[in-house]
């Protein structure tokens, strides 16, 4: 059973506790002196491309690296005032301080993983990480009720080399109010498909493809994670329920409770990769959800043809060594992968846990 409290920062940004005890109590006070976050994001369409970009120059303030005895993710302790009001929590979201999206175009949330700022998400115990899935199901639920909001992104930015200004394990939640243009690629192929195929879902064939192929990294129950035929990224991993829902709402009973074991052994797959004695490996985590929009532009689909899954990737390629996204890729986008997809399958499941 999982408790849920929501509370108001001192500048208005709402905070909600998730809870493993019913029990918990939560009733701290924010006691910082904070003025209303003055916020001035805007949206901006690309007419050549399609895209839209979101302009933000508040952003530039934004805490960046500090000290561990200053983390603004940190539980509040004494003086030492925090983020979070309380002296300690299980899982906790709040509205971005920072938002790259805000002011009726959007929202963006932070999602602290656990108070103790020394792990990170392949720490967590299952019961811990199932507690994380339940609020990223929460929020995307409530997220999609904001007449504004057409897609929710729940995801994990881990490492300095990924960008990361806060060192405490934590990931964000953006509602865009748009559907975004990799899910627009997504659903334009899908749409193609389908009517190329007489009906076919794309995402299950590809998965069926995979099933039978040489990159499955694990498999489960509920759950199969593979190596793509066209990955993007030195080492990338797509994480599929067997059964195809839209989003995280739509996941069944059986699939949420194995989620925990099956996600944080990928985890700590990735940071055996590279060996013993390496850094910690950078990544990032993303769950693709179907949009709560209309989908009315890519013809013959629906919300149940889109296919939930997590796509993890590192942009470190060897030990040492990032992948940068240099001429052909920035430029162009068109990726160039120094790893064979069946190469970093076979190397992720020799770093199985025993």
């Amino acid at each position: 059973m999982v408790k849920k409290t929501s509370t108001r920062l001192a500048d208005g940004r709402e905070l909600i506790y998730y809870d493993l005890r019913d029990d918990a109590v939560r009733d701290a006070a924010d006691r910082r002196p904070l003025e209303r976050t003055v916020t001035t994001s805007e949206i901006r369409h690309d007419e050549l491309l399609g895209d839209r970009v979101a302009v933000a120059s508040h952003r530039q303030g934004r805490t960046y690296l500090p000290p561990a005895d200053q983390c603004p993710l940190c539980p509040s302790q004494g003086e030492r005032l925090s983020e979070i009001p309380d002296s300690s929590y299980d899982v906790v979201v709040f509205e971005n301080r920072f938002p790259s999206l805000a002011g009726g175009v959007g929202r963006c949330e932070v999602v602290c993983f656990t108070s103790d700022h020394s792990v990170s998400f392949a720490d967590l115990t299952e019961e811990q990480a199932g507690l994380v899935l339940d609020a990223w199901t929460d929020r995307t639920a409530e997220l999609s009720q904001l007449p504004a909001v057409e897609q929710v992104f729940c995801f994990e930015n881990r490492g300095q080399e990924i960008g990361v200004t806060l060192g405490h394990p934590h990931g964000q939640i953006y509602a865009y109010p748009f559907t975004a243009p990799r899910t627009a690629l997504m659903l334009r192929s899908l749409a193609a498909h389908k009517e190329a195929t007489g009906g076919e879902n794309l995402f299950d064939a590809v998965l069926e493809r995979e099933l039978a192929g040489e990159r499955v990294v694990l498999e489960s129950d509920h759950w199969v994670a593979f190596v793509p035929y066209a990955a993007h990224w030195p080492y990338e991993v797509h994480l599929y329920p067997r059964r195809r829902v839209p989003d995280l709402l739509a996941l069944d009973d059986a699939a949420r409770a194995e989620f925990p074991e099956v996600y944080l052994e990928l985890l700590r797959r990735f940071d055996r990769i590279f060996g013993e004695g390496e850094p910690p490996t950078p990544y990032i985590a993303a769950w693709h959800q179907a949009p709560f929009g209309s989908l009315a532009e890519f013809e013959g689909v629906n919300r149940d043809d889109f296919a939930l899954h997590l796509e993890l990737f590192t942009i470190r390629r060897t030990s040492g060594k990032l992948k940068f996204l240099a001429g052909s890729e920035s430029g162009m986008n068109v990726f160039i992968n120094d790893v064979p997809p069946e190469a970093a399958a076979r190397r992720l499941r020799e770093v199985a846990s025993s």
